[in-house]
């Protein structure tokens, strides 16, 4: 059998692996559950948006006053960096048919949103725990101060400096546990041997603390990254029991010399949960990594491809840069359109134009957690082809 053949038939069997390990995590609910309790949750955010923004949009009926972006976000006393938060606000309930929007880009007469449900059931019809249903409804009650920047949204996601409310959020939910588990079964599955993982942005370790369990015992080199000494620190003692596991701050946006990815450094994997959106140029992280894995290597990345109504009004709050930093896509195909997330066609083609060669994504469109719009994607940097001597 030729190699290609060999390397495209382990790919499928790699995926079918992923796949089947990450069915067997969960026991999610049915797909008509999952899409109504997901269009729940987007309507309770809408409900809060609307509370926030009414008292900048007084008045109703054909005289109401039609107001900018700017002029909202100026009666609202917003914060200069969450401004884009108030102009997708005002967007999102606009495309719901709540607010009247003008060719000019003006808004006027919001309606009132109908039937907003419960917030709880809402998380729970999507396995959410009910941890994460608390921080939501906290996000929700505290909008108009965390836009004022009076409330950071750390005190609600780290409250007292603990992670608890945190790991919900990124591990202790359905989804984040169907892939984590498809994430553990690649590194597993990964022949090079000592194998080298670089995790970038672990932060909490919500994918790491999944996936280290299942290397012990094999010859690898972990090196587990973050932007914050605050993230390192924790780690170092929740993985203590870990020899093979190594610590370093490093920003995927820098120069090597300002703490980016240095020439010439090569692993086998380079695993990315819920952290490459924060690229300020897509195009140019991808590359750097492709540099830095090595030929036959895996760049194994999970990704939201979707803005939900509630990321809007909670952890959408973590994406404003701070004053004089770039912001997330600043400088990439998502310049000037106030979103964070590629959707999966637009990281399939950022993918390919870095030399990676996209292999699956998980889940499938017709798995129930696919509503929630979380996919994994497993990459390859081929080696260069070498023609008949």
């Amino acid at each position: 059998m030729p190699a290609d053949a060999r390397a495209d038939l382990d790919e499928v069997a790699l995926s079918g692996l992923a796949a089947e390990a990450a069915a067997d995590a969960v026991d999610p609910p049915p797909m008509e559950q999952t899409t109504a309790a997901r269009r729940d949750l987007d309507r309770v955010a809408l409900a809060a948006m609307a509370s926030t923004l009414r008292a900048a949009l007084v008045g109703s009926g054909p005289t109401a006053a039609r107001r900018s972006a700017e002029e909202v976000a100026d009666r609202l006393g917003a914060a200069p960096r969450h401004r884009w938060l108030v102009r997708r606000w005002l967007a999102a309930l606009a495309s719901e048919g709540l607010l009247d929007r003008n060719p000019a880009g003006a808004y006027a007469r919001l309606r009132p949103v109908p039937d907003a449900p419960s917030l709880a059931d809402a998380c729970a019809g999507l396995g959410y725990p009910a941890e994460l249903a608390r921080f939501f409804a906290a996000a929700n009650e505290q909008l108009p101060r965390l836009v004022r920047d009076e409330v950071l949204v750390q005190e609600l996601l780290f409250p007292d400096g603990g992670f608890t409310t945190a790991e919900t959020a990124y591990r202790r939910n359905l989804v984040n546990r169907y892939l984590n588990a498809a994430v553990r079964t690649v590194l597993q599955h990964t022949a090079a041997r000592p194998l080298r993982v670089l995790e970038l942005g672990a932060g909490v370790g919500g994918t790491t603390v999944d996936v280290v369990p299942a290397l012990n015992g094999t010859d690898v080199d972990y090196l587990f990254t973050d932007v914050s000494t605050f993230f390192l620190t924790a780690a170092r003692e929740r993985f203590a029991g870990h020899p093979w596991m190594r610590f370093a701050l490093l920003d995927m946006n820098a120069e090597p010399s300002r703490g980016g990815l240095a020439d010439g450094t090569a692993y086998d994997v380079i695993l990315a949960a819920n952290v490459l959106h924060n690229a300020h140029h897509v195009g140019d992280v991808l590359r750097r990594l492709h540099g830095a894995v090595t030929d036959g290597g895996l760049l194994v990345f999970i990704e939201s491809c979707r803005e939900h109504h509630q990321l809007l009004t909670s952890m959408h709050f973590l994406m404003s840069p701070r004053p004089g930093q770039p912001a997330a896509g600043e400088r990439d195909r998502r310049a000037g359109e106030d979103r964070i997330f590629l959707t999966a066609a637009e990281w399939r083609t950022e993918l390919r134009a870095a030399g990676l060669r996209p292999l699956f994504t998980l889940p499938p469109p017709d798995h129930p957690l696919s509503v929630l719009e979380q996919q994994l994607f497993v990459a390859r940097r081929d080696p260069p082809a070498t023609g008949p001597r």
